[in-house]
């Protein structure tokens, strides 16, 4: 029996990848990306742009988030559905999501057709997904809350023995910590520190 997976686990890919489909004298240029947001997507967007300025089309999809709530597809001017549709499906197939994959076209001079075309941009992202290595992920939460310096040894003991990772703190009047929970272990760590005086939490 396989093991269950994590209600907050999903995969994503390491680091850049490449591929490459040609037919008819058209290449087909693939990248996929690990990424966090959609401003990164744009920045990649554009970079690519820059460098490949002078291809007909730079199609595109990415799904973002645990449950890849945040998604888009473009077709960048080839037939509706035929470009970024297809990305997408690889990317769902493969289950995966914080990506983006980005197909460059350079036109052979040869039409390909709808079929072709979907068969092209198909091909050349799994490519890019099969050169890529794929990774679990686990979805987190920033908590930031801040407590008197009294409550000190408390609030590192819970911190320490949750296993939560710190990612800013400041001693100031008054202490402030931010940390990121795994949003299974959330719920708990939220209560573990209501049950310590003093601690509020940030909006």
């Amino acid at each position: 029996m396989s093991e269950e997976k994590p209600v907050d686990s999903y995969r994503s890919i390491s680091s850049p990848s490449t591929g490459l489909y040609k037919e008819f004298g058209s290449k087909f240029l693939s990248f996929a990306y690990p990424v966090l947001s959609e401003e990164e997507v744009k920045d990649i967007l554009s970079n690519l742009r820059s460098e490949y300025f002078d291809a007909r089309h730079h199609c595109y999809a990415y799904r973002l988030g645990l449950k890849g709530e945040l998604w888009r597809v473009n077709d960048d001017g080839e037939p509706s559905s035929s470009a970024g549709r297809p990305i997408m499906g690889q990317i769902l197939s493969n289950e995966l999501s914080d990506i983006l994959i980005v197909v460059v076209r350079y036109f052979g001079g040869t039409k390909l057709g709808i079929p072709g075309l979907i068969k092209a941009y198909k091909t050349a992202s799994s490519d890019a997904i099969g050169n890529a290595l794929i990774i679990d992920k686990v979805a987190s939460e920033r908590v930031s809350f801040g407590f008197d310096y009294v409550n000190m040894e408390a609030v590192m003991k819970l911190i320490k023995s949750s296993g939560v990772e710190i990612l800013s703190q400041n001693f100031d009047l008054r202490c402030r910590i931010t940390v990121n929970v795994r949003l299974s272990e959330c719920k708990t760590f939220r209560k573990n520190l209501c049950a310590i005086e003093g601690v509020d939490f940030e909006i």
